[in-house]
């Protein structure tokens, strides 16, 4: 087994678990949907559906040494794109398409070549995949190849595997409706986890359940999102670092009568960072996680925060749309990229997928170097 984070004895513990609307309020150490579905699920994979465990307790993540497997890989691909494959942009920029390959059956040579395709691509799908079909221990075994499984302090996991993130809805997810209920739309871009020191790298989310149409996800490329910046403002932005905090994460877990499995932590990391393997910058801030600009004043802050979430956001030239289908597997770099969910469908069907979220190395950043004929006026 890839290594993961070992449990700490907790005390037995009681805690209270929100009821949906007209339930009454239940107490219980394990919430488990299926048993919430009557027993008798709908769900395609029900091996999947989510489990809390209010008495799963982990330490603080210690820091350890990534291996980059794009930085040696055949930039030829012709140990992942073989004979039969086939493969297309999405966009110009960001994104591609990816049929006849089993992720699943890659040699270790074709892992490091899909490692630099995605830093390249920055987010590629894969269709006909049998990732979701395998014991979900091979499905971790995979994945691991790429980092340390991150285990997710809030979110749900298919019993016994807390390595698993879970990406849950259904019709009766009504949290989800209380949310977008103070929102004009659904879109929130955000990057996985980035309050840890080591947030994660080359990342794998494949489908269970999706609805016939919408819920699809949309991926920004921060590459392009920094290019797009003067060169002013570059020069400017180099050497700044922004606060990345989980705690409102917990707080709105705990909220909804959620569970929080580790301490939250906030990290400091450059706002600009660059690439291990392709050695390009990236601007690093999304709107899920990151909090404030160190040094500056809150106004200040403030302002220049919201001007690059905004030009992220407004970023369609650089953004991408990847639409759920069947035993289709999205991969991409969550160094260099921010995502958003669109929850844009009210036919009540399911939405479930599953993340297996390898952690990469800490941000850091290299020396702002204008590009050749780029000035500063």
């Amino acid at each position: 087994m890839a290594p993961s984070i070992a449990q700490t004895p907790t005390a037995e513990v009681v805690v209270p678990v929100k009821a949906a609307p007209g339930a009454t309020e239940t107490k219980a150490r394990v919430r488990r949907i299926i048993d919430e579905e009557g027993g008798n699920t709908t769900a395609s994979y029900p091996n999947y559906l989510p489990v809390y465990d209010y008495g799963e307790k982990y330490p603080p993540l210690e820091p350890f040494t990534p291996v980059d497997h794009g930085k040696d890989a055949d930039p030829s691909f012709k140990d992942l794109l073989t004979e039969g494959s086939k493969i297309q942009k999405l966009t110009p920029t960001t994104g591609s398409e990816v049929t006849g390959v089993q992720l699943s059956k890659l040699t270790a040579a074709g892992k490091d070549q899909l490692a630099l395709l995605v830093a390249q691509r920055k987010v590629v799908a894969f269709r006909d995949q049998d990732l979701a079909d395998l014991p979900i221990q091979e499905a971790l075994d995979f994945g691991g190849y790429f980092g340390r499984h991150h285990i997710h302090p809030t979110s749900g996991a298919p019993e016994g595997y807390p390595e698993i993130h879970l990406v849950y809805r259904n019709n009766n997810a009504w949290e989800y409706d209380e949310y977008l209920a103070t929102k004009n739309s659904s879109v929130s871009w955000h990057s996985d986890v980035t309050y840890e020191q080591q947030p994660p790298g080359t990342t794998f989310l494949y489908v269970l359940d999706s609805p016939e149409v919408g819920g699809d996800t949309a991926f920004v490329n921060q590459v392009e999102a920094y290019n797009q910046l003067s060169p002013a403002l570059k020069e400017r932005l180099h050497g700044l670092k922004a606060v990345h905090s989980g705690f409102e994460q917990a707080e709105f877990s705990l909220k909804r009568g959620g569970v929080d499995r580790r301490e939250p932590v906030k990290t400091e990391h450059p706002l600009i960072r660059t690439h291990p393997v392709t050695g390009e910058k990236a601007l690093f801030v999304n709107g899920g996680f990151t909090r404030s600009i160190v040094g500056l004043k809150k106004e200040e802050s403030d302002a220049l925060l919201g001007f690059l979430l905004a030009h992220v956001g407004r970023g369609i030239d650089y953004q991408a749309r990847i639409r759920w289908a069947p035993k289709t597997v999205v991969v991409w770099d969550n160094r260099v990229t921010a995502h958003s969910a669109i929850i844009d469908w009210t036919t009540g069907e399911r939405r479930h997928l599953a993340r297996i979220t390898p952690q990469a190395e800490r941000p850091y950043e290299t020396p702002y170097v204008p590009e050749e004929g780029e000035s500063k006026a």
